[in-house]
């Protein structure tokens, strides 16, 4: 009986071994492994915080590891923030993991102010000892100062200029009878609530480099968050706004890009836009109700609703590319031009719109009318005129509009608009749009390329 008692005491011994060995810490020969050795965040505005990246540590060993030390090297002074497993800090001491586990670390960025102008990398590193061996994940980010605007008034004439971009945090009012000048090359961000409100005048002049352009963007340079659509609020003309202008202008991200709401007087343009490229906007890129715009040479595409003129009023579309794509970012369920002489009241105004040379289509989504026109009879003027525009409807709108050598349901054929991160809306080489235009005194394309006057493309793009 003894015997037996002794076999069974040994059998348990050895069959507890591997759990035991498990249960006590390793020593020598450990190893972990990261899942990324370095954090690269992208432009950071100082005191604008980043998103939060990761990274994860493993303990590869059949036994538990206890971590000497996990250690922002920087400390407290650092640009960077440390987060394990769920706690802030830029020390953690004594850590331990178990045999085949994980642990995550979490890092953001806010990068204080500076005098510098141009922009700057900030590094910082986590060094993580353990069983007298030590690896590191390398920090790495750039910063840029800025001219920070926070719930701002404009209240006399101002210009901004490109020395240093311009970050809005809250609404930025121009007050009526004030105008706000903003010079070629200068960049404006915004903040989620950033909303810029012109009661008085706006005038955006940029010029056809890319680095002379004037863009209107989310403050946030990091993904996703650098292509999310309705990032921002938009730029809204109000009632007493006018002489607005806006050349050589990139409006992204917004929910919605230019809305206008001035009311005509006399032969006034409320909103010139010229060589502007609104992209990606949540809503309604080009808004105006009962107001006057003229666009000459603009790109708008894949947005919400792309163009809305409701209420009637006075509208010329010049050379322009208005165009919706499914894509990752929007879906493509509305027509990308709307057009109305009644409010939502059913009253009727006065409507006086002009479209030439240009390309209304859009595909992949679920619109089989790219053009939505509403007419209702008043004694009010309506007059809606399309020449030598290619567009996509499956209703006839003849009732509803002046066509003339107009493209109808034809494909437009660009560049590339099988990739949503490559959209291109040049015309490609046996596109129905080239050399398709009615003569126009518009001497320059998007880019500021030189157009004939005789026969010119359609669209903002001259080939």
């Amino acid at each position: 009986m003894k015997l037996v008692h002794i076999i069974i005491a040994i059998f348990l011994v050895v069959a507890t071994l591997p759990s035991c060995k498990k249960d006590t810490f390793i020593t020598s020969n450990a190893y972990i492994s990261l899942s990324s050795d370095t954090l690269n965040f992208d432009t950071v505005f100082t005191s604008t915080g980043s998103i939060t990246q990761s990274f994860k540590l493993f303990n590869r060993n059949n036994q538990k590891l206890r971590l000497s030390e996990v250690k922002l090297m920087g400390g407290a002074n650092s640009y960077f923030k440390l987060n394990l497993d769920g706690t802030a800090g830029t020390s953690f001491f004594g850590l331990e993991m178990d045999a085949n586990d994980s642990l995550y670390g979490y890092v953001m960025v806010n990068i204080k102010q500076t005098s510098q102008n141009t922009p700057f990398v900030i590094r910082d590193s986590i060094r993580i000892t353990f069983n007298g061996d030590t690896t590191y994940v390398q920090l790495k980010a750039s910063g840029q100062n800025a001219r920070f605007l926070k719930n701002a008034t404009i209240t006399k004439d101002t210009t901004w200029t490109n020395d240093l971009p311009i970050v809005v945090n809250g609404s930025l009012t121009v007050n009526n009878g004030v105008t706000l000048t903003i010079l070629q090359g200068t960049k404006v961000y915004l903040g989620a609530h950033s909303s810029i409100i012109i009661n008085g005048s706006l005038q955006a002049v940029g010029d056809k480099y890319d680095s002379t352009r004037i863009s209107f963007q989310c403050d946030r340079l990091d993904a996703p968050y650098n292509n999310l659509p309705g990032s921002w609020p938009g730029i809204f003309f109000n009632s007493t706004s006018s002489n607005n202008l806006m050349q050589y202008c990139n409006i992204k991200n917004a929910n919605e890009g230019v809305s206008v709401t001035s009311q005509i007087s006399g032969t006034n343009v409320m909103l010139t836009l010229n060589q502007c490229i609104f992209d990606n906007i949540k809503d309604v890129a080009i808004g105006g109700v009962n107001t006057s715009i003229s666009a000459t040479n603009c790109l708008v595409s894949n947005s919400g609703n792309n163009v809305v003129l409701s209420s009637g009023g006075q509208y010329r579309f010049n050379q322009c590319t208005i165009v919706g794509y499914d894509n990752s970012n929007i879906s493509h369920t509305k027509p990308v031009m709307s057009i109305s002489n009644t409010d939502s009241s059913n009253k009727v105004y006065s409507l006086d719109c002009s479209i030439l040379n240009s390309i209304i289509y859009g595909s992949s989504g679920i619109v089989n009318n790219e053009l939505s026109i509403t007419k209702k009879s008043g004694t009010q003027h309506y007059e809606v005129a399309f020449t030598n525009t290619l567009y996509k409807s499956q209703d006839d709108i003849s009732s509803l509009a002046t066509l003339t050598n107009c493209k109808v349901n034809q494909l437009p054929l660009f560049v590339n608009v099988k990739t949503d991160s490559a959209f291109n809306f040049r015309l490609a080489d046996n596109s129905p749009c080239l050399n398709a235009g009615a003569n126009s005194t518009t001497t320059i394309d998007i880019l500021g390329n030189a157009r004939p006057s005789f026969n010119p493309d359609l669209g903002c793009y001259q080939r």
